[in-house]
């Protein structure tokens, strides 16, 4: 993850070319965000198609607003953890596809890609699933012990055993995240190499 820089990073990138940029550079920057404005709007339901409104602006305006079009929707495009957050991954998928016009490739590119998606959400689940089995029968083993009468080693054993599986849960998911992160980072490139490239 090292390679990924922050945003902090980029801004600051930016604002020291644009110290030293033309004025040419600072329209296609001042465009680009116009297109990612655009995009912003698209993925909030404000607009229904981004290839239309990138149509609309003029010819020499175009290039710059697809680039800011295109990273707003790719950085749209990650693990989603809730249904909202999927959501917005699907429209990102479907922006880029009508960027494209439709093409076929595309599409089975943002298809794969969403299929990535969902098998990371039946991994989790299962994963989760699995873990909550476990802590099922520690628990079952623990309760068991105490009716015995065996003393527990120090402190509450339930509060031991709540530490141990989030401290296990965050591993598992950050591991499972790590895996699918770079399947969603290769769809990523051929998406970006395809509608910029």
């Amino acid at each position: 993850m090292a390679e990924i820089k922050s945003t902090m990073d980029l801004v600051m990138e930016r604002a020291a070319r644009m110290g030293k940029a033309s004025s040419d550079e600072l329209e296609s920057e001042s465009v680009r965000k116009k297109g990612m404005k655009l995009a912003a709007e698209f993925l909030d339901g404000k607009r229904d198609l981004l290839l239309s409104a990138l149509t609309e602006l003029p010819k020499a305006q175009q290039v710059a607003a697809r680039e800011g079009m295109v990273d707003v929707l790719l950085r749209n495009i990650f693990l989603p953890k809730d249904e909202v957050a999927q959501e917005r991954t699907d429209t990102a998928a479907r922006g880029l596809v009508d960027l494209g016009g439709g093409a076929g490739d595309l599409k089975t590119i943002c298809t794969e890609l969403q299929h990535v998606l969902g098998q990371y959400h039946q991994h989790r689940e299962q994963l989760k699933t699995q873990l909550e089995e476990q802590v099922k029968q520690q628990y079952d083993q623990l309760l068991a012990q105490q009716r015995s009468g065996m003393p527990s080693e120090g402190g509450s054993p339930e509060m031991a055993l709540q530490a141990q599986v989030k401290e296990e849960w965050t591993r598992l998911e950050n591991d499972l995240a790590e895996q699918y992160n770079q399947a969603i980072a290769q769809h990523k490139i051929a998406l970006k190499d395809r509608l910029l490239g």
